[in-house]
């Protein structure tokens, strides 16, 4: 059972960026803003550096991660780092400037028994002035999600969208022999298993509050489709039509789920309710119909297909059945998974003998090309904000789930065990 615990926070201010300032998210890498992290510091006589260092290398790997910063040498800090300063009057900002920070993140914590306090600050050192504080109280179970909420404040106050980082992805992994969708953080930590089948378990999603998810199990013989609510753990079968019930996607901002049957004889799309009763058909072909994704504001849905031969991305909209293919390279395009924000598609193809990730327009145009190397990379999921991409790979030998940033660079794994696959990513906690 995975249960959430609510972190109160108390916005201080978030002051609007000028237009100057702002950083173009479609091009990480390109105009890296220099930043100072400074540690996080005790207000009181309680002092744990073990939680400053937690913070500390929180906000460092999310903001990394980022691409959008370049970070200043803590070994070059001078003497306004081991000052608190939570308010602007407070910040010797000539000092930021001398090392030429543009940004700076400040902060503090206390600790009252199990509960904690984390005070976080973002300046403007150029305006000698705060952009963004969040006052966040919870338990020190906690501090990792204060440490992410934060993150996606600094990318809020710099770019405009709010980051991805507090967030988790789900995913399959075989580490008890069997496969179980497990749960954690965006950066791998307090991994959780949600299941225990004992079977297969494939294809997570989330639906659209977080809330909840579905996916396909063996459990009973069949491949049906489960519907699991995240805080509870309380678990019901919605789909146990005969043949496949598989890879289901829910519709943004509804109580309805795409997903793919067989019980026509032939793989189609169908739409149901998120209890199960059928709503309609969505596609309909000789050829195979498999992976829906929708667009983010639910009209429109991309999905695989072989109808012409091989298998490539189409486009439909929801209630008409004719569908457009906007994928024209290669003889195996699949899985494909459209932004939540930005008009692109990711999906995966199969050239030489390995898959690897692409991204194109929804109109069949600017088709690139994201990963390279040795070993398969599959089953491509957006972050909410659209700025990242999570994966499965087994470039090291063994399948594991990797992200990158939206234009390929900044690679990084996050599973520990087993061969993991299927990953999906959550809306913001």
């Amino acid at each position: 059972m995975l249960k959430r615990i609510a972190i109160s926070l108390t916005i201080l201010i978030g002051l609007a960026v000028p237009a100057a300032a702002q950083i173009e998210i479609s091009s990480p890498g390109q105009q890296l803003i220099p930043l100072a992290l400074t540690e996080f510091l005790p207000l009181d006589e309680n002092v744990r550096p073990e939680i400053a260092a937690e913070l500390h290398e929180v906000l460092e790997g999310d903001l990394d991660f980022s691409g959008l910063f370049d970070m200043v040498d803590p070994e070059a800090f001078l003497s306004d780092a081991d000052k608190i300063g939570l308010i602007s009057i407070d910040v010797a900002f000539d000092q930021w400037r001398l090392l030429g920070a543009e940004v700076l993140i400040k902060g503090a914590y206390s600790i009252r028994g199990e509960e904690l306090v984390v005070e976080a600050r973002l300046f403007d050192v150029n305006r000698n002035r705060l952009s963004a504080g969040r006052r966040y109280v919870g338990r020190l179970t906690d501090l990792r999600r204060m440490g992410h909420a934060f993150a996606d404040q600094v990318l809020e106050a710099l770019t405009g969208f709010e980051g991805p980082f507090n967030s988790s992805i789900a995913y399959v992994s075989d580490r008890t022999g069997n496969k179980e969708i497990y749960i954690t953080d965006s950066d791998g930590h307090n991994d959780l298993r949600l299941t225990d089948h004992r079977s297969i378990a494939l294809n997570p999603d989330f639906s659209s509050d977080g809330s909840e998810i579905v996916f396909t199990s063996f459990k009973e013989g069949n491949p049906d489709l489960y519907r699991k609510q995240l805080a509870s753990g309380v678990e019901k079968r919605i789909s146990s039509r005969k043949g496949l019930n598989v890879t289901a996607r829910f519709r943004p901002g509804e109580e309805e789920i795409a997903l793919t049957l067989s019980q026509s004889g032939n793989t189609e799309i169908y739409m149901i309710e998120a209890g199960g009763r059928m709503i309609n058909r969505l596609t309909s072909s000789w050829g195979i119909d498999i992976n829906p994704t929708f667009s983010p504001d639910g009209d429109r849905f991309a999905f695989m297909s072989d109808r012409q031969g091989n298998p490539h991305i189409f486009i439909a909209e929801i209630g008409d059945e004719s569908a457009r293919r906007i994928t024209r390279n290669g003889k195996y395009n699949a899985t494909p998974a459209w932004n939540p924000r930005l008009d692109l598609i990711a999906f995966s193809r199969l050239e030489n003998g390995l898959f690897d990730i692409y991204t194109i327009r929804p109109d069949g145009s600017e088709e690139r090309r994201l990963t390279f190397g040795s070993g398969n990379k599959e089953h491509p999921r957006w972050s909410p904000d659209g700025r990242f991409i999570v994966y499965s790979s087994d470039a090291d030998g063994k399948r594991g789930i990797y992200m990158m940033r939206l234009d390929g660079t900044g690679v990084r794994k996050i599973s520990s065990s087993g061969n993991c696959q299927h990953p999906a990513w959550s809306p913001r906690r």
